[in-house]
């Protein structure tokens, strides 16, 4: 009975679009591409879809850019993966009630100081999908009041619900990217 209880309390957390106040407004535009429901059937869903996509492309295709000065198609998937840690490491922090603030992240300078144009496309795209298998584990284990926990990530308040759904809105955009400019 309390299991049932306190299952229906996360799928409630997870169920629900964070609220104004729970994220800056620029996460918006990711938050807003996730459907309604369960965020984390959302982002074991997404993957499956996302690794079809990748696993249809040539591997020729991974140093392709659609205009000079633009991330390769393997820039673009190392992106997504260097953002899903980083949006996984400060969902663990403030779920676990971690109340330092942690720093924010430039996302070019991440790319620029990678080597992902020389990892076989393959590969990278394993290791997008280890890394989505590691968010979804994390996120599955925690209990309705670390859902609505908050913390300080580049001088601004978010909470472990609204990164969810941020993880899971950037990669559809970075997805809908990949299908629209690169294909």
């Amino acid at each position: 009975m309390v299991t049932e209880m306190v299952t229906e309390m996360v799928t409630a957390a997870r169920d629900s679009r964070p609220a104004e106040g729970e994220f800056l407004p620029y996460y918006e535009r990711y938050i807003s591409l996730v459907p309604a429901g369960d965020v984390l059937s959302t982002l074991e869903a997404q993957m499956i879809e996302t690794q079809d996509l990748l696993g249809a492309l040539p591997a020729s295709i991974s140093t392709y850019r659609y205009a000079p000065g633009k991330w390769s198609v393997n820039e673009l998937i190392g992106h997504v993966i260097d953002s899903e840690r980083i949006f996984s490491a400060r969902a663990l922090r403030f779920a676990r009630n971690d109340a330092t603030p942690l720093p924010g992240f430039e996302q070019d300078d991440y790319v620029r100081n990678s080597s992902f144009d020389a990892y076989p496309f393959d590969e990278l795209a394993s290791e997008l999908d280890s890394v989505r298998r590691t968010t979804v584990f994390l996120f599955k284990h925690l209990e309705e009041p670390a859902w609505m926990r908050r913390g300080l990530a580049n001088n601004a308040e978010v909470s472990v619900r609204a990164l969810a759904y941020i993880i899971a809105g950037h990669e559809l955009h970075h997805r809908e990217i990949l299908r629209t400019r690169y294909l």
